[in-house]
């Protein structure tokens, strides 16, 4: 929500997405004692106000960073602002980021400042703005915003400009805080995260701000790809309070018929985004009675299975195609057997479920590329009714149901696999995509709510939808930081939440940006030989990138260089499994 403004959230309740319907009620109402309102905390520090004897550009820029703190209504920033303009501005119109890099200068044509009155423009580049529904929505482009600046009795004051904040992005990573509110896959199995930010002030009011964006709905980046069990009657009873045993209580009202399966994923859509902001269990009522019988007091361990973000097992190894064959690291890195491994087929790159059990795999074939597809990396495989040119690496749905992968750069690929290892081909729907450029890589998140894409050398996330019919498209497109970034060349999933890509750019040839784009990081290359020309990443697993020379591992914290694992295959394709 538009930081600051009680009055936008009644717009983003209106916003909320139909829940999905279930088969039983949930029992009737009884009452519930409000303990404790939690909806105050401690009282943050303002930034401070204006110094007096300040010059016109550098009240302006106090003004700009004292807008980060929404406290009172943004209320540090309104002491920058002449009486009059204090009541009438409209912090709540707009939410811009600014690259934190900005200047302050005077309006061409602006009145000399002797005649206590001039303009001064606030010059800089957006990385993007936050919507009403706290979500953020990347976009680089230059900011050029004129105010008129009045001296009054000696000192400095804005008398006149735009509505809606305008923040550095140093000054929004202090005031704010990102939380993770839970959202329905389509099929009803799991709960996939949506990444919102939060006024980090006041910490205790944040459990009702959450609540608020549960029931609002998904962000623009998931709608019509995931759904909620909150549908657009759900409200809650009471606000929410702590009881004595510590629990939060949540009573929610005008939910409609859940059936089992329903109850646990709002269950888990609730608590699980709650403990985003530190709620460690929650007592979690319909009309006064408890939504799950069994658990009156709900935390996330209870809900840990309904998470979508699945992660490869320990036992499941990356591999990496190299030569032509696929095969395993290791101190003496072995080839697999099987066609995929002895040399049967020209290997160029592979993936593997994120259990290890299915395997696909493009190969080169008289100057064409095959998919191929089979069990797990010893079993046989069967060549797939798809041939091109090029073909990017594959990609799995986290079910093992599908694989995914893009054929000449344009037309997105997808061989549904049935429980019998039966196959059948089908297409994406990525004209939206397509239309950009060339698709040059594309990866499904371990949840299969999203895609990450390289195209035309452009970074690029967007939402998996799917149709009732189970059609497939890409749709929500997002490019993701292309100032800082520069040519892309392949990208993956680290999580949900974050991908690693890597680029043609020097000083940032391997980078950690989140999924919005609001965070970019570049990791350490000191001893890689680019150009790069593949990376794999998973959760809780140490990077993987191809230079001139092989295949190096990354693991970050204290490791200061990457290690080579695979030596003198410059042409080599790491995966780990999803």
């Amino acid at each position: 929500m538009t930081r600051g403004r009680r009055a936008t959230v009644a717009l983003a309740l209106l916003l909320a997405l139909a829940g999905v319907a279930g088969c039983a009620s949930v029992p009737g109402s009884s009452p519930v004692q409000i303990l404790r309102r939690v909806t105050d905390g401690e009282t943050p520090v303002l930034p401070p106000g204006p110094v007096d004897g300040t010059d016109a550009g550098g009240l302006v820029r106090g003004f700009v960073e004292a807008s980060g703190s929404s406290t009172d209504d943004h209320a540090a920033a309104r002491q920058f602002l002449a009486d009059g303009t204090a009541q009438d501005w409209d912090a709540g119109a707009g939410f811009t980021v600014l690259d934190s890099q900005f200047d302050t200068v005077p309006s061409p044509g602006a009145p000399d400042p002797s005649t206590d009155l001039t303009r001064i423009r606030i010059r800089g580049s957006s990385v993007g703005r936050v919507t009403p529904s706290g979500a953020f929505e990347p976009e680089q482009s230059p900011v050029q915003i004129d105010v008129t600046v009045v001296r009054t009795d000696g000192q400095w004051r804005i008398s006149e400009l735009p509505d809606g904040v305008v923040v550095p992005l140093d000054e929004f990573r202090t005031s704010y805080r990102d939380v993770r509110t839970w959202f329905v896959d389509p099929t009803r199995r799991v709960v996939v995260p949506d990444l919102r930010y939060l006024p980090a002030f006041p910490s205790r009011a944040q459990a009702a701000r959450v609540m608020e964006l549960l029931l609002a709905g998904p962000s623009g980046a998931l709608l019509g790809a995931a759904g909620s069990q909150l549908g657009p009657e759900a409200r809650l009873r009471s606000n929410v309070a702590l009881a004595e045993s510590g629990a939060l209580i949540v009573d929610l009202t005008r939910v409609g018929d859940l059936d089992e399966v329903g109850r646990r994923l709002l269950a888990a859509q609730v608590v699980l985004s709650l403990a985003d902001v530190n709620v460690a269990r929650v007592r979690l009522l319909v009309d006064g009675i408890a939504l799950l019988p069994d658990r009156p007091e709900i935390s996330r361990e209870d809900l840990a299975d309904l998470t979508g973000d699945a992660q490869p097992g320990a036992d499941v190894p990356a591999l990496v195609a190299a030569g032509g064959r696929l095969r395993g690291f290791g101190a003496s890195p072995s080839e697999l057997p099987g066609p995929l491994g002895n040399g049967g087929y020209d290997v160029e790159s592979a993936a593997t479920t994120v259990d290890g059990q299915r395997l696909a795999a493009v190969a080169r074939s008289a100057g064409r590329r095959l998919l191929l597809v089979g069990g797990g990396a010893e079993g046989g495989v069967a060549e797939v009714g798809l041939s091109a040119v090029d073909m990017t690496r594959p990609s799995w749905t986290p079910t093992g149901s599908e694989v995914w992968t893009v054929l000449d750069a344009t037309t997105v690929a997808r061989v549904l696999v049935d429980g019998a290892g039966g196959l059948r081909t089908g297409q994406v729907n990525a004209d939206e995509l397509a239309a950009f450029g060339p698709i040059q890589d594309l990866r499904l998140s371990r949840d299969g709510m999203r895609v990450v894409a390289v195209v035309a050398g452009g970074l690029y996330t967007a939402a998996v939808t799917r149709s009732i019919d189970g059609e497939a498209a890409v749709r929500n497109i997002r490019r993701l930081r292309p100032d800082d970034l520069g040519e892309v060349v392949s990208a993956d999933w680290r999580s949900s939440e974050q991908v690693v890509a890597i680029t043609r750019r020097p000083d940032r040839l391997v980078a950690q940006v989140s999924v919005d784009g609001l965070s970019v990081q570049g990791l350490l290359v000191n001893n890689l030989t680019p150009p790069l020309g593949a990376v794999a990443a998973a959760p809780s697993r140490p990077f993987l990138v191809t230079d001139q020379t092989g295949v190096w591992s990354f693991a970050g914290g204290d490791q200061d260089a990457w290690r080579q694992v695979l030596g003198g295959a410059p042409d080599a394709v790491p995966f780990y499994p999803g």
